[in-house]
């Protein structure tokens, strides 16, 4: 598969977003962040739905509920997805609004690496001796920063854990990203309704009860959920997986750089100790996945032509 300028673009504009999420999610730093999740999931359901509409895809929408309620397996699937993806957001905007931002973006660091061991496990999916060697050496610098910290970085294993799952939970579900969303976000729209109204029977409700602002950025927060999607399911269409898998180190990076820069996380020399273990781990990871690509590509190239 050729690399696609297009596609590049699609990539690294989904991952810019992802990776600035910070500065939105700091925003609503004095909105509990259980409100925050609550009114991302019931406004990008929102949104995306009225989306789904205006580019005329509503009988798409109906025939992918048709077929996830005679698939009890992929509908089952997609369920469980939606609660994990929902506990991965919660961790991300707790980390983001109580300053842990640079263990958030540890989480996206080693979250691929977790994926690859899914993969292994759960789908017999071969890995080389560098890809193996990679995850263990990864894992070396999360008992380096546990050591360091004196206690295991739980933020970051939920966030990166919930993804790994919510990815192999997925893997065999075949829907449009954008009417993926919609779905995955109305099975978890009855508990955020119900929640909502529980925060707002006991005086706890941000929204309509502090100013304009506040509630504008709840309501887009669906808008911001749902841009970087679509331009990820565009850049993947586009591009071979160990282009997206290099890409994809963009989003921690930049939440790196915005926690330690821009809002004075602390980084000890245990965490530069841990992270540097971390990025030889990636570096292996990518260089061994770029190399066996080639090598399958080549194989591949050589069997059409006989």
């Amino acid at each position: 598969m050729q690399i696609d300028k297009k596609g590049i673009l699609y990539a690294f504009a989904a991952y810019g977003i992802w990776g600035v999420f910070p500065l939105y999610w700091k925003l609503l730093v004095h909105v509990d962040s259980m409100e925050i999740l609550l009114s991302r999931v019931i406004w990008s359901f929102v949104f995306t739905t009225i989306f789904i509409l205006v580019i005329k895809q509503r009988k798409l929408l109906f025939e992918d509920v048709k077929t996830l309620w005679h698939n009890k397996k992929m509908f089952w699937s997609l369920l469980a997805a939606s609660f994990v993806i929902s506990c991965n957001w919660f961790l991300y905007i707790f980390a983001v609004n109580n300053d842990h931002l640079i263990e958030a973006s540890l989480g996206y660091y080693i979250n691929p690496l977790i994926t690859v061991v899914f993969g292994m496990f759960f789908f017999k999916e071969r890995l080389s001796k560098a890809q193996i060697f990679a995850v263990c050496v990864a894992l070396l610098g999360v008992i380096v920063l546990s050591i360091g910290y004196g206690e295991i970085p739980w933020i970051a294993l939920g966030i990166a854990l919930s993804f790994a799952i919510y990815g192999a939970l997925k893997k065999k579900i075949a829907i449009n990203a954008t009417r993926g969303l919609a779905i995955e976000t109305l099975f978890i729209l009855p508990f955020a309704l119900v929640y909502y109204i529980y925060i707002m029977l006991t005086d706890n409700m941000s929204f309509l009860h502090i100013d304009w602002q506040t509630d504008l950025f709840l309501m887009l927060g669906g808008v911001v959920t749902a841009i970087p999607l679509v331009l990820f399911a565009k850049g993947a269409k586009l591009l071979p997986q160990y282009v997206i898998g290099f890409i994809q180190y963009f989003t921690p990076t930049t939440v790196l750089l915005l926690g330690i820069l821009l809002y004075k996380e602390p980084f000890t020399k245990t965490d530069f100790m841990s992270f540097s273990i971390i990025w030889i781990a990636i570096l292996l990871f990518t260089i061994s996945t770029i190399f066996e690509s080639r090598k399958q590509h080549n194989l591949q190239h050589e069997v059409a032509k006989v």
